[in-house]
């Protein structure tokens, strides 16, 4: 089979989806990568085909203050730029991740099935739960049935408004109105940061995080013989900023050794000798922390619980309050916000004195197991 896996640049949808390229490539397909060229070269050297996911660039007609005239209105432009392409190649199956929607119009353009890939839970309005992004638990009792549907109701126009958006999207590029969706859908999360909905789509099929590591670096750890922290500052544009920093000044004297994975390479600053900080390998981290303080974004904090490790989080924007407060339930995780030093000190020595962090965490890695293979998932809709 072949398949296309379509992606914007972003780290949180990049890498899930070299990770799903380099499954298929596994399981004997004939994956093709498009995505941001920031990370062409990397996909390469991993073995993939990868090619540059035209569009991407911002328009002068985008509207940055209306998010789903920019989603749509791109998603129709990056599927004109992507067609010719597709068409080059002539896949089998389109992948497309959640928020690089052109990925999916072009397939239906060419008349061709496609895959939408979720690389965090689903993120789908439901009559059962309060909306996507409070960080709230589904109500209980009826006040709290209540609150959820006085909250959906206030979210609705939204909702509407952006269905709106997508079918005029939709009609500019010939297509008709009504969207008919995806085959199937990819949800590529650990079954303990979903929540219970009584309305679970059918197509949805939980698969597991998707992980890659965008570098064969080890850091080495700090001399010493305290516990490792690991800090890993958000990639996403709307993650909380000053957390390394703030980390470094919180933990100073309290007898912990630091390890920061920076995508971006080493901090400008000089840094003290109990912190190692630079492009490392993630998961080597995680095999030596104790704990991690990061921004809550999917990816990394889905890679920590799957090792077993608790978190301390800081929640930016997006998704990330969210997924902190399903983690902050579930037990694995506690919530800084801001992130003040003292803050941070106090979060992290408590998470470390209290081995309940650290149980919930590893019972979060134990309900990755007996998902869906996305790979199985793909082959069943073309």
């Amino acid at each position: 089979m072949r398949v296309a896996v379509v992606a914007g640049p972003d780290p949180g949808h990049a890498f899930p989806a070299i990770a799903l390229c380099l499954r298929f490539l596994d399981a004997g397909d004939e994956p093709i990568l498009f995505t941001g060229t920031r990370w062409l070269e990397p996909a390469r050297n991993a073995g993939l085909r990868a090619e540059r996911l035209k569009g991407l660039a911002p328009r002068p007609v985008d509207d940055d203050l209306d998010a789903g005239a920019r989603i749509h209105g791109r998603a129709a432009h990056i599927s004109t730029e992507l067609l010719p392409d597709l068409e080059g190649i002539a896949p089998d199956l389109v992948v497309s991740d959640i928020l690089t929607a052109g990925g999916g119009l072009a397939a239906e353009r060419m008349g061709i099935p496609w895959v939408e890939l979720s690389p965090h839970p689903l993120y789908s309005a439901s009559k059962g739960l309060p909306p996507i992004g409070s960080g709230l638990a589904p109500g209980v009792g009826i006040r709290g049935r209540l609150r959820d549907t006085m909250m959906r109701a206030a979210t609705g126009r939204s909702i509407r408004q952006g269905l709106r958006q997508r079918s005029d999207a939709r009609e500019s590029i010939g297509l008709p109105r009504r969207d008919p969706g995806p085959r199937a859908r990819l949800i590529a999360t650990l079954p303990a940061l979903e929540v219970s909905r009584p309305d679970w789509p059918a197509e949805a099929h939980v698969v597991g995080p998707l992980l890659w590591e965008p570098t064969d670096a080890v850091l080495d750890p700090p001399l010493g013989e305290g516990p490792i922290v690991m800090v890993a500052p958000s990639t996403a544009v709307t993650g909380a900023e000053g957390m390394f920093e703030a980390a470094v000044d919180g933990l100073d004297g309290a007898g912990a050794r630091m390890m920061a994975s920076i995508l971006d390479g080493r901090p400008d600053t000089d840094l003290p000798d109990w912190v190692t900080a630079g492009l490392g390998r993630q998961d080597d981290m995680l095999s030596r922390a104790s704990v991690i303080v990061c921004g809550g974004g999917h990816g990394m904090l889905a890679k920590a619980l799957l090792a077993g490790v608790p978190a301390v989080l800081v929640p930016g924007g997006g998704d990330q309050w969210e997924l902190a407060n399903r983690a902050e339930r579930q037990g694995s995780a506690t919530i800084v916000r801001p992130a003040s030093a003292d803050a941070l000190r106090e979060a992290v020595l408590r998470v470390l004195g209290d081995d309940t962090f650290a149980r919930a965490a590893r019972e979060a890695s134990r309900t990755g197991v007996n998902l869906a293979d996305p790979v199985t998932v793909c082959r069943t809709v073309v």
